[in-house]
């Protein structure tokens, strides 16, 4: 896509409904009836900006059917992603959402970043070719006038399917430079890659990676408050991003 179209219409990929539902309210977004595709769970809300300049679709990965959870991880994200592009055609994606944050990058609680790229740090592959691809390094889209405009933080957002780490995952971690940990900002990364739509992600840290609390007790803590700076950063973000030419964010 070239960096002198406008984003006239931006598709924001969230996984839980807790999560999402701020950003609902906030822009009463209604919910279609319509499926992405028959068997995606995906769920679509649509509507538009406060300025009335852009089109908004908030995508959610939908309940799991033997479960009754929201569905995480990189998996229904990727189906998410692709579906949006496919059905919605969006001129810019973004995959909101909390996340863990690391200390030793400068995150703390309720902190907001913007991605400036993604990996994974859970596909763990040793052989010749296959270990950069299994990490697999996806630039996002630059917005150094946006992360100025509204003060936000910026670094390397790394993804696993699993909400705990261990040693090898710690060590990857850090390789990668990681300053946020989330469960699926690489996958729809990587799709939105294929597609050639810009991308990049905004995460809001519930938990600290490098602390010395257990990971589900903080998350828990705190998703309802991270989910609420959520919507107040990320209706910042489409406000600033509304009608800009990409290279102008």
């Amino acid at each position: 896509m070239s960096d002198e179209a406008k984003v006239t219409h931006i598709v924001v990929l969230i996984a839980m409904e807790a999560e999402a539902k701020p950003l609902l309210e906030a822009y009463k977004l209604q919910q279609q009836k319509f499926k992405l595709f028959s068997s995606a769970p995906s769920v679509v809300y649509t509507g538009e900006s406060h300025n009335g300049d852009c089109r908004l679709s908030v995508v959610t990965n939908g309940k799991c059917s033997s479960f009754g959870v929201d569905n995480v991880g990189t998996t229904p994200a990727t189906v998410s992603a692709m579906a949006a592009i496919a059905e919605l055609k969006p001129c810019l994606i973004i995959n909101a959402g909390t996340a863990g944050g690391f200390k030793s990058k400068g995150a703390t609680i309720g902190d907001a970043f913007i991605s400036t790229k993604c990996a994974n740090h859970d596909r763990r592959i040793p052989i010749p070719g296959f270990t950069e691809y299994g990490i697999g390094f996806q630039d996002s889209t630059p917005c150094p006038k946006l992360i100025e405009a509204l003060n936000l933080k910026s670094g390397v957002v790394t993804t696993s399917n699993s909400l705990d780490h261990n040693e090898s995952d710690d060590k990857l971690m850090a390789e990668n430079d990681a300053s946020v940990k989330d469960m699926e900002a690489a996958a729809i990364a990587w799709v939105a890659k294929l597609s050639n739509i810009p991308f990049f992600a905004l995460k809001v840290v519930t938990d600290i990676v490098d602390g010395d609390r257990p990971t589900e007790d903080e998350f828990l803590e705190n998703l309802l408050q991270a989910s609420v700076t959520l919507q107040e950063k990320l209706s910042k973000v489409i406000d600033f991003l509304a009608d800009q030419k990409l290279c102008q964010l």
